[in-house]
């Protein structure tokens, strides 16, 4: 499992992917995640607004990512 620190109570959906190198655009958030499986905390998630906070586990495929407070 990978570990996403962050310095603010929350980050987006969008904006996660494109900090974890997923994506290089956040326009590009929005097609991703019609074309992918996400599961947040163990439930499917499309919502690009979707907000993400520390304790947040994230799964892309085989790729696990947990959100930390930095």
């Amino acid at each position: 499992m990978k570990t996403i620190k962050i310095s603010t109570e929350f980050i987006t959906l969008g904006q996660f992917l494109k900090f974890a190198g997923i994506i290089d655009a956040g326009s590009a958030a929005k097609i991703y995640l019609q074309t992918q499986k996400i599961t947040v905390n163990g439930e499917s998630e499309q919502r690009r607004g979707r907000k993400l906070r520390p304790g947040d586990e994230i799964a892309l495929g085989s790729d696990k990512f947990r959100i930390e407070k930095q």
